[in-house]
């Protein structure tokens, strides 16, 4: 299911997935998370439809089989089920907002990053700091000298997040979410 890198602290354990059967099960805990991270004021409607567009079996099926991306997965042991998922995709940014401020290359993208809700806090290792690790760790070994990602300015815990992960604020960049323009921080880290 995975290639051997995993981290195993605290009964998380953290694998990059090779095998595109995971991806039913990643598009699951996709579309139960995202919700979490949406600003108040976005519609259900405008949310579903992104899940539907974006966050698929289909869409992680592509990630898993396409060499510029990793798809990590938090699990409960080894084998156990999926706590969260992160994407990180190695290459770079096109987004003219992003390009303004990130613009040292070669760069890696946290572009999805979610745990679900009743594992953000835990004793001991938490999923979310395990997958940031981890992600980390393979923008490293892509060669990418920064890691950048996109926040909603709305969300408040997941900045704080972020920062304690040791990224900071360096600008903003527009998010489209159904009829809706959305206003995010662009958060970066050296790596």
């Amino acid at each position: 299911m995975s290639d051997t890198d995993v981290t195993d602290i605290a009964d998380v354990t953290v694998e990059v997935v090779t095998d595109p059967a995971a991806a039913a099960g990643i598009a699951e805990v996709a579309a139960a998370t995202f919700p979490l991270a949406c600003p108040p004021h976005a519609s259900p409607a405008d949310i579903d439809d992104f899940i539907a567009t974006n966050l698929g079996e289909s869409n992680f099926r592509a990630h898993i089989a396409d060499p510029r991306a990793d798809v990590l997965v938090a699990r409960d042991g080894v084998g156990g089920p999926i706590l969260g998922y992160a994407l990180v995709m190695h290459t770079e940014p096109t987004h003219p907002d992003v390009c303004a401020v990130v613009t040292e290359r070669p760069v890696s993208e946290v572009s999805k990053m979610y745990v679900l809700r009743d594992h953000h806090s835990r004793l001991g290792a938490t999923p979310s700091h395990l997958l940031m690790g981890a992600a980390l760790e393979r923008a490293r070994s892509h060669g990418s000298t920064l890691m950048w990602l996109g926040v909603n300015q709305l969300n408040a815990r997941a900045q704080r997040f972020y920062t304690k992960m040791g990224f900071t604020r360096a600008g903003v960049k527009t998010f489209t979410l159904g009829e809706s323009i959305e206003h995010d921080y662009v958060f970066t880290q050296r790596l």
